[in-house]
């Protein structure tokens, strides 16, 4: 399991090098995916939730038509933690499908 606790800026920074695209937007885990169309992005927003149930750590997630915006927090503890930047990677791995 992923650890829950806090992220220092070090931590993060280093986790971003390995998160293509991801950046830290007032104080969460920032990425806008595009896809061809609708069915594609509403697709991905499905696979998303059904990774944040396996997590049981939901994202925030907006789409309209073929972008879908993700941002990742742990609202518990107050910043990014090892569950927002385990579940940026699944959405990079579900992406590349």
């Amino acid at each position: 399991m992923p650890d829950r606790r806090k992220l220092s800026e070090s931590q993060i920074a280093s986790a971003l090098r390995t998160l293509k695209g991801w950046s830290v937007l007032s104080g969460k885990l920032h990425k806008e995916f595009t896809f061809g169309d609708f069915i594609g992005a509403f697709g991905f927003m499905t696979g998303a939730a059904l990774i944040a149930e396996g997590l049981n750590h939901h994202p925030e997630l907006f789409n309209v038509y073929n972008r879908v915006v993700v941002d990742l927090t742990t609202h518990s503890e107050g910043g990014i933690t090892g569950y927002d930047t385990e579940f940026a990677g699944r959405l990079e791995k579900l992406q590349a499908r």
